[in-house]
């Protein structure tokens, strides 16, 4: 079984967001966001882009991206047969860096090879189960309105409340929730905006029972992250430092991180990804899904990866309709109980495309053809 990638198709995607989104570096009204389409044999994979338009997550934008995947990228799996999703590794390996664009050419890969097999992409990765465990990531705002919110997710039974902190809005802010919800699964996510100096307040978080505190120091070090663990009874997640298995590995021979959050749009698909997977696991590490407010395509995607053994904590594949007033498929992701449902009914990803909104919602898509 073979696939020859024999068109391509690229657009730009544009959804409002049902409310605004803030965390330490910036405030999200939209989501801006590109949507890759790979045909073959008559059948169509699909990805989309976790890069944001400007370089403030990682140093990855929107407009680099897109110059990658249309020169480079695209036209080099034009017209090739593949053996098997892990046959473009050589096509992508020249190119240093850009994990969030080659992520995005190498999940319509494992896309349309799923269906090609006519398997739900769970299957193939190695995962299991018909639902993955669900938590929610609240975005920074006034402590008593973040209180109400805490209250109404938990009520519609979400497993874990990841609260993202900032300096200045962290310690009064876990006081209130601990005070608050004594039992609550909590979490905070700092996005790197603490450092070394602060070292005398994260150890305060130690108080407020958290499962772990994500990402509190510099996307870029790994060293000051292992010095800070040292320091913390409570356990360090890594999110932007892990972006290949080597930075993987490198974290916890160190003990830089005791969690590891793997985003497959980051970590450059699917085949970085179960690397990042079973090292963590050899290491006794647990791992879980995080999320980039993607749309009903990469919330697929991230729900498929969510069924390999050891995303054992909750993920950030909560109901879309916390995030858009209207999806770009035509599946409903919605989170019931605390779990969201694993979309089998169909192969691959397992969901389809609105088209009539999608082209409401795009700019003219881009074809590429061998």
């Amino acid at each position: 079984m073979s696939l020859t990638i024999d068109s391509a198709e690229l657009r730009l995607v544009r959804l409002p967001l049902v409310t605004p989104f803030t965390i330490s570096t910036g405030t999200m009204t939209e989501k801006l966001f590109p949507l890759l389409t790979l045909r073959a044999n008559g059948i169509e994979g699909y990805a989309e882009g976790v890069m944001d338009p400007l370089p403030d997550y990682l140093d990855e934008s929107l407009p680099g991206a897109l110059a990658l995947l249309r020169t480079v990228l695209i036209p080099g799996v034009l017209g090739r047969r593949l053996a098997n999703p892990q046959a473009i590794t050589p096509l992508i390996a020249p190119w240093r860096g850009h994990r969030m664009a080659i992520a995005t050419l190498e999940m319509a890969v494992w896309d349309l090879w799923a269906k090609s097999l006519g398997l739900p992409l769970a299957d193939v990765l190695g995962g299991a189960g018909n639902s993955v465990e669900v938590g929610v990531s609240l975005g920074i705002g006034p402590i008593d309105e973040t209180m109400n919110r805490i209250a109404a997710h938990l009520d519609q039974g979400y497993r874990r409340i990841k609260l993202k902190v900032k300096p200045g809005h962290d310690l009064a802010l876990l006081r209130a929730a601990r005070q608050e919800f004594p039992g609550a699964h909590l979490t905070v996510d700092a996005n790197s905006c603490y450092s070394l100096a602060d070292t005398a307040l994260l150890q305060q978080m130690d108080a407020f029972d958290l499962d772990y505190i994500e990402q509190p120091l510099a996307w870029s070090d790994l060293h000051d992250h292992a010095t800070l663990q040292a320091r913390l009874r409570t356990p360090i997640c890594l999110d932007e430092s892990i972006r290949t298995v080597q930075d993987c590995r490198k974290a916890l021979q160190t003990d830089a991180a005791r969690v590891i959050n793997i985003k497959v749009g980051r970590s450059g698909g699917y085949i970085e990804s179960l690397r990042i997977h079973d090292l963590s696991a050899a290491f006794n590490v647990p791992v879980w899904c995080g999320g980039m407010l993607e749309s009903g395509i990469g919330r697929a995607h991230n729900i498929h990866l969510s069924t390999l053994p050891n995303f054992t904590k909750p993920g950030d594949v909560s109901s879309a309709s916390r995030y858009f007033h209207r999806d770009i498929i035509e599946q409903k992701l919605e989170t019931e109980a605390g779990y969201m449902a694993v979309p089998r009914e169909g192969a691959g990803i397992g969901v389809t495309l609105d088209r009539d909104f999608l082209n409401r919602v795009s700019d003219t898509p881009e074809e590429f053809r061998p």
